[in-house]
């Protein structure tokens, strides 16, 4: 006999109580907020306890959230749903078959492997080579998890492994666990500074233009430029003084390397269509909008030519569950998120907020907000559903506090990523780099509070002045 699939019903607890609580307290609504709009708050909050909670994976939250959003009649169906025609969300699949070609191919890991055999003699500079890789994966790769757990994390077990650092005979000091944390903020990083590079960045994207304000690839990339490369060079170092590995030389790291292409042969044909198609890819999002080619359009392109090449088969797009996962439950939390603006909510949440703000520095004010943001992803195990959940709110009263609305999109969506620098559940990384043991759980927390505080202070500070160089705000 089949059975049932499993089901967390103790997990609709606290989401259907919160949702029925904020739905039956319509009448005393503000009245500024439409009857519809606090509809939708209630069904939206509900939906983001859900994504905590996990009765179901995010995906079939998001289509129980759909249908009672428009059983409910909140969002008629014809506008419901839009949202899976989203060209954002559309290029967020796209670059999910991307990256399986760096996986399939096996091109991701020659190039990691590469970099190890050239950079890898000493552990910190081993620490590099592997965050460079990450840097030259991220804006071809908009899942974080598939760049830190897909391809870098078991090149980082073998060295360790081969170095003898093992969690399970307690050595994990030696090597890995310096490589693993570093990583992990190499990841995080990467994934601030390219729009491509995390799956929430092109919601912030869709998110923005809500909010009157349009972001560009090519925009989001400079304004990261130097804050990125400052957190790049600076934070493994930091890493590297407050939790040094053991084993400070790895001059065995670069015959292992050799090893290991060795195991690999010469370079594929597959391997440089694959790499060809990438920077052809990568050209396309930056001369975009210079030459009226979208950020989408340019993702189809590259998938169309992995397909035409045999690079990719349509078997291999039919099986990126991760794309069609994400594809289907974005497309839910945009029409929500986009629905809680044009059904008045948001506008009356910033102006309530503002006016409390009223006749304070837009500076402070944008210091404020962005600390809020950051620190509240401890009740969060998802960047994602962090930035579905506040990312619109918070813009909105930036702008509405005067602060320059380039600056405060940005920098909410550099943070929507930076905000990972919390708890060992904070993103997708964060489970599969924590879960290996090399980093117990007390280190985790108390290093990434110290960073966290270094995040904020370089990218507020040199972040803004860098943008306000580039004329930005």
């Amino acid at each position: 006999m089949k059975k049932l699939e499993s089901v967390n019903y103790k997990g609709f607890i606290w989401p259907v109580i919160v949702g029925l609580i904020l739905w039956f307290m319509t009448p005393i609504k503000p009245a500024a907020v439409p009857v519809a709009g606090w509809h939708m708050f209630a069904l939206f909050v509900a939906t983001i306890i859900a994504c905590i909670t996990r009765p179901l994976p995010i995906g079939g939250v998001s289509i129980v959230a759909f249908a009672l959003t428009v059983l409910t009649k909140t969002v008629p169906m014809e506008k419901a749903i839009v949202g899976f025609g989203n060209a954002s969300i559309w290029m967020i699949a796209m670059a999910f078959f991307i990256a399986r070609g760096f996986i399939k191919t096996g091109l991701g890991r020659r190039i990691a492997l590469n970099f190890v055999k050239a950079f890898g003699k000493r552990t910190l500079g081993l620490a590099y080579s592997l965050i460079g890789v990450d840097l030259i994966l991220a804006p071809a790769t908009p899942s974080n998890t598939a760049r830190a757990g897909g391809v870098l994390y078991p090149i980082i077990e073998s060295l360790s492994q081969s170095f003898g650092s093992d969690p399970k005979k307690g050595t994990s000091r030696k090597i890995g666990s310096f490589l693993i944390f570093a990583e992990y903020h190499g990841d995080m990083i990467t994934a601030a500074m390219f729009m491509t590079a995390m799956a929430a960045n092109p919601l912030v994207q869709t998110l923005a233009k809500g909010n009157g304000v349009n972001v560009t690839w090519v925009g989001w990339f400079l304004a990261a430029l130097v804050p990125g490369v400052i957190s790049l060079i600076v934070v493994p170092w930091l890493i590297y003084k407050m939790y040094p590995p053991e084993i400070k030389e790895t001059p065995n790291a670069k015959q292992w390397a050799e090893d290991q292409l060795s195991e690999m042969g010469p370079m594929t044909l597959p391997e440089k269509l694959m790499a060809v198609i990438f920077v052809l890819a990568l050209v396309l999002w930056i001369v975009g909008s210079f030459i009226g080619v979208d950020a989408t359009l340019a993702a189809f392109i590259a998938l169309g030519l992995l397909l035409l090449t045999g690079v990719l088969s349509w078997q291999d797009v039919l099986h990126e569950t991760g794309a069609w996962n994400t594809l289907t439950w974005f497309s839910v939390l945009v029409m929500m998120a986009g629905s809680l603006t044009s059904l008045g909510f948001i506008p009356w949440l910033s102006k309530a907020v503002g006016s409390s703000l009223h006749g304070m520095n837009w500076v402070l004010v944008l210091i404020i907000l962005i600390v809020v943001y950051f620190y509240s992803h401890y009740l969060f195990a998802s960047s994602t559903a962090h930035v579905t959940a506040m990312y619109s709110a918070f813009l909105a009263v930036a702008i509405s506090a005067n602060v320059p609305p380039m600056l405060a999109a940005l920098m909410l969506g550099f943070f929507g990523n930076l905000m990972a620098s919390t708890t060992h559940y904070a993103s997708g990384p964060a489970p599969v780099l924590f879960g290996s043991g090399y980093v117990p759980q007390s280190k985790w927390w108390s290093l990434n509070f110290v960073l966290g505080i270094f995040y904020i202070v370089v990218w507020i500070g040199i972040g803004s002045l860098w943008m306000k160089v580039l004329g930005m705000w």
